[in-house]
């Protein structure tokens, strides 16, 4: 079905893994596509949620059972709409951002990413800390250290393939689930009032300020990034009916999956009103005071034994998907690809050293407002990765057939105007806080402009699909014009330069370039030294790599001239692709010969982004071999 190459794919290891196409119909059909919105349902049912929805439920009783209602139906859309986009186009959110948007736009949308993932990451961290701390005793600050060991089961478990994974990850959620049941059936909420809840009411600025925590807990930026990517774990045939069938699955899937992450977190909501509110502890904010009250109020000591249980399931889960999250913006905006497991080891560690800095600096007693706050700071993310996925599952020159119909776009768009409403009213009234006090006029400094860029940034990721869009059917019409085919007249190429890599492919380049200018023409060896030395002291450099590559180029360059070809060497220092084009200049070449290498990790990203850079720089034809 991929039409891309295996280092483009996302999730490239497990891409394509399951076979779809050799399923009988009916449910075995069906279970061949269930699995990927299980992994992402976790997401919607990690600790963050849990310290929004104990706030929730111990401050508001039943009040706000709607707005989790109203999350998981945006949940739903949302996530259907990103399963879409990866089936279709077999492409995730990050590596479709990366192909529409430019590099500043795509560099902005890349670190927004990263600090939602960050901010999830961090909520799932603490929460199985807080989880380790309950059942066992051991401090928070070694749990969260311990944490550092999911990274290796990841690893293991990515290894066994990802149906292994995804029954992981389902065994937990059934855990998640089953604790909860028994303890509702302790906690006896009430019937009628629970009922209200599902009535929206207006907020008040608490009561919003723990909505928006609470719509950010659910409906989460990472996950439309993973949704998108896991798709593609199902190899399915590349035909309307297949592609129509997969779609269908897949939402059959989310449904389920989302709605068992609803029942989760309306749950913990309605445990706390029943075992909170009720009984007056409105103050409940914190997971620890929850699991403390949990035995005296609901009698038993299975109560909080249950709870913790379920919450380092909850964390356990949240992690595994977080760091695919990680990986997946990483891979998609960069193209970085570097050891699996260092590369998640990263993305863990940018979430463990917030946690233990907090820890250190202000104590045990600042954690459940930082899970507050991270997922307040995931609310505030979503309208940058919302927004270009509307763009792109509502363009028909892309999606073909399956672009959304006009109903369904103008339902997404609402949505996004809710949540963007939300967060906007919740930042102004934060910001307003802040104006009112005397002095911090640095703070107030820091907001004026970080506003200024997120509205830039809103702006141009908004019009600038349209206006390519616009172009792309402008460049239509004129391509469908009947011209007549004048045939321009090619210089005579006089002088060929040849970028060496001193690799296994030198020999090609210099085929390649003989072949166009034979002996008629004038060639350039060139190649750019890239020791420290060499960067810092260029031409003045006299170290070892430096005259091993002078001693190279002049001994390709005798071995050119003893058969006939008139070769003329040049050394380049310090920047790759300044250095390239200076010589390139210098010497008038009418053509430059490179090489696209088929390199991995690091220098995948940096070679690829030589040619293409040389290529921008240069007027002259550049032969990419």
């Amino acid at each position: 079905m991929s039409m891309f190459s295996k280092t483009e794919r996302s999730l490239s290891d497990v891409h394509e893994s399951v076979d779809a196409t050799k399923q009988a119909k009916g449910f075995k059909r069906f279970l061949a596509f269930a699995g990927p919105a299980y992994l992402v349902s976790v997401g919607y049912m990690d600790p963050g949620n849990w310290a929004t929805d104990l706030q929730g439920g111990s401050k508001f009783g039943y009040k706000l059972i709607w707005v989790l209602l109203m999350s998981n139906l945006m949940a739903l859309l949302l996530q259907g709409l990103s399963a879409r986009l990866g089936i279709v186009r077999r492409r995730d959110l990050a590596q479709a951002n990366r192909e529409v948007y430019p590099p500043l736009i795509n560099f902005c949308l890349y670190i927004l990413a990263e600090l939602a993932i960050a901010a999830c990451d961090l909520a799932e961290v603490l929460g199985m800390a807080i989880g380790i701390q309950l059942l066992t005793g051991l401090p928070v600050i070694w749990g969260v250290s311990i944490t550092v060991l999911d990274t290796f089961l990841l690893f293991y478990l990515q290894k066994k393939g990802i149906r292994k994974m995804e029954a992981f990850i389902i065994t937990l959620v059934a855990l998640i689930g089953i604790s909860f049941v028994i303890e509702l059936i302790m906690a006896k909420p009430h019937i009628g009032e629970l009922a209200k809840g599902f009535i929206p009411t207006s907020l008040n600025n608490e009561a919003l300020y723990i909505a928006v925590g609470i719509i950010g807990a659910t409906v989460m930026p990472h996950n439309l990034y993973l949704h998108s990517a896991l798709v593609q774990t199902r190899k399915i045939e590349n035909n309307s009916a297949s592609i129509k069938q997969a779609i269908r699955y897949n939402m059959i899937d989310s449904t389920i999956a989302l709605n068992a992450a609803f029942f989760v977190n309306a749950g913990i909501l309605v445990l706390a009103a029943a075992a909170f509110y009720t009984s007056g502890n409105t103050e409940v904010a914190k997971i620890e005071d929850a699991h403390r009250l949990l035995e005296p109020i609901l009698g038993t000591t299975l109560a909080p034994l249950l709870f913790a249980i379920a919450l380092i399931a909850s964390g356990q889960s949240s992690t595994v998907t977080g760091t695919l999250a990680g990986q997946i913006v990483m891979e998609g905006y960069l193209k970085l690809r570097i050891n699996p497991l260092i590369r998640r080891l990263l993305t863990r560690l940018i979430a463990i050293v917030p946690a233990v800095l907090v820890i250190l600096i202000y104590g045990e007693s600042e954690l459940d407002d930082l899970l507050i706050l991270s997922q307040v700071i995931l609310s505030l993310q979503l309208g940058f990765a919302i927004i270009p996925l509307i763009h792109f599952v509502s363009d028909k020159a892309s999606m073909g057939e399956f672009a959304i119909r006009w109903h369904v776009r103008v339902l997404a768009w609402l949505v996004t105007a809710i949540l963007v409403f939300l967060n906007v009213r919740l930042v102004i009234e934060s910001s307003a806080t802040v104006f009112d006090k005397q002095g911090q006029w640095w703070l107030k400094i820091l907001i004026i402009v970080g506003a200024l860029i997120f509205v830039w940034l809103f702006i141009m990721m908004t019009i600038l699909p349209l206006i390519q869009r616009h172009r792309k059917r402008t460049s239509v019409q004129i391509h469908g014009e009947e011209k007549p085919l004048v045939m321009p007249v090619i210089p005579e190429v006089k002088k060929i330069a040849i970028a060496l890599e001193f690799g296994k492919y030198d020999e090609k380049l210099v085929a390649y370039a003989l072949a166009q200018g034979k002996k008629e023409a004038r060639y350039l060896l060139l190649h750019i030294v890239e020791t420290v030395s060499a960067k810092y002291l260029g031409a003045s450099a006299d170290d070892y790599e430096t005259r091993e590559d002078m001693e190279r180029l002049q001994l390709y360059a005798e071995q050119l001239q003893k058969l006939g070809y008139d070769v003329d060497i040049a050394l380049g220092y310090k920047n790759r692709v300044n250095e390239i084009v200076r010589i390139v200049k210098e010497a008038n070449a009418d053509m430059l010969v490179m090489g696209a290498h088929r390199h991995s990790g690091l220098k995948d990203l940096l070679y690829g982004e030589t040619v293409d850079k040389v290529r921008h720089k240069l007027k002259i034809p550049v032969l990419i071999v």
